[in-house]
């Protein structure tokens, strides 16, 4: 009797390991049979009204016509262990190429700074108000060391309104004077800030009319300094300048009234050490004395101050020096280079602000301020022009003293005369 199923003999169930055989021989491997996951059938169809078509098994292989389906067990990359995660099925995502993103984040940054440096140089550039001739100058001395800039503070009231000029208390005088006058000598050997007082005494010589074009020649005439400024301009004042000291002056720069308040209110006020309180009802000043931050009008006040100083225009030209260096180093401070919202009003109401010669740059006028900077930080020289005395309310120079100091910028060496 066959106990076996129907349909099966002892071929068929040949000598079997385990299974009731008589024999010690283990049976043949097998394939184990795969489970074809396939793609899941439509909503509403399948075998059984829904349900989903079930896995086919054919010794390892699946049917069904996806021929093309690889289970993962010859690679090692089953339910979802592939290297790109997910569910183990489509492309697999490629890892991010890091050094590719930074080298190109890196050149997006350089570039956007460069086209930002480059467009600010020519908007900053445009903005200068270069009109002053100085090839109208005549019989000038010959070029020294280093770079020489000829400061003016002029009292224009120019762009003020009525309430402006109440305000700061500046009068309404037509025309433009010499309100501070400055030397400042840029070089190997430190900068060195010299005030020219506007009450000295100095030669009106042979000059060109820089309007006219016509020459008027000199006669010995002696007047104080900001009449030159007063009788034709900037041109005359460098031209008596130079006359009168042998000094080759290389740039102009000039800033009036409103224009000197507006930058002091856009780089955020200037902090200054106030030696003294100073209280004057013509310039308006009413400080204490001690460290502290003006705004545009109370600068403007503080550097026209004279009446209430013991030495007058001489105590006055003193913290012009000291108010001008404190104002560049503050304007040079990363809170105003770094800060955009604070570098392009200050930058824009000073480009408005100024006048300067024709062969200006911004290059000379980066230099001009850090020098100013340098001379604040202890890096340079503050003094007057020596003097001998007045005659007639006009302040006499130290002509000995004078030479020598002119020597000693025109050779770019270190400053040793001391001035009042």
């Amino acid at each position: 009797m066959n106990d076996w199923p129907e349909a099966w003999s002892d071929d068929n169930r040949g000598r079997r390991y385990g299974r009731g055989s008589a024999s010690a021989q283990p049976e043949s491997p097998r394939v184990m049979r795969q489970v074809r996951r396939g793609r899941p059938a439509p909503p509403g169809q399948g075998a059984y009204g829904g349900v989903p078509q079930q896995p086919q098994y054919v010794d390892g292989h699946g049917s069904g016509g996806y021929d093309d389906y690889d289970s993962g067990y010859n690679t090692g990359q089953v339910y979802g262990g592939g290297r790109g995660g997910g569910d183990g099925y489509g492309p697999q995502r490629p890892a991010p190429d890091w050094r590719r993103r930074i080298k190109w984040t890196a050149i997006t940054l350089v570039t956007v700074l460069f086209v930002t440096t480059v467009a600010t140089y020519f908007w900053a550039d445009s903005k200068l108000n270069r009109e002053v001739d100085l090839s109208k100058v005549i019989e000038r001395p010959e070029k020294g060391e280093g770079t020489n800039y000829l400061i003016v503070g002029s009292d224009s009231r120019e762009g003020l309104s009525d309430e402006d000029k109440k305000r700061l208390r500046t009068g309404s005088s037509e025309g433009k004077r010499t309100d501070s006058v400055m030397i400042l000598h840029t070089g190997d050997n430190g900068p060195t800030l010299i005030s020219l007082p506007r009450d000295s005494n100095v030669e009106i010589p042979t000059f060109k009319g820089s309007e006219s074009g016509k020459t008027y020649r000199g006669t010995g005439r002696q007047v104080k300094l900001n009449a030159a400024y007063a009788e034709d301009g900037p041109e005359l004042l460098v031209r008596t300048v130079e006359f009168n000291t042998g000094l080759h002056i290389d740039h102009y720069v000039e800033i009036g009234f409103a224009g000197f308040a507006n930058i002091v209110d856009a780089a955020g006020g200037v902090e200054i050490d106030i030696p003294q309180d100073i209280k004057d009802t013509k310039s308006g000043a009413d400080l204490k004395k001690g460290k502290q931050t003006l705004n545009g009008e109370e600068a403007l006040a503080f550097v026209r101050t004279r009446y209430a100083l013991a030495g007058s225009d001489l105590d006055r030209t003193k913290n012009q020096q000291k108010f001008l260096s404190a104002l560049a180093n503050q304007v040079a401070t990363p809170g105003t280079v770094l800060n955009p919202f604070r570098l392009y009003p200050t930058m824009s109401a000073g480009l408005d602000s100024l006048i300067v010669d024709k062969e200006m740059g911004l290059f000379d006028l980066a230099d001009m301020f850090w020098s100013m900077k340098g001379v604040s930080g202890g890096e340079g020289t503050s003094m007057n022009m020596p003097l001998a005395g007045s005659s007639g309310g006009n302040l006499l120079w130290d002509k000995d003293k004078v030479k020598q100091l002119v020597n000693q910028l025109n050779n770019d060496e270190k400053v040793t005369v001391t001035g009042d």
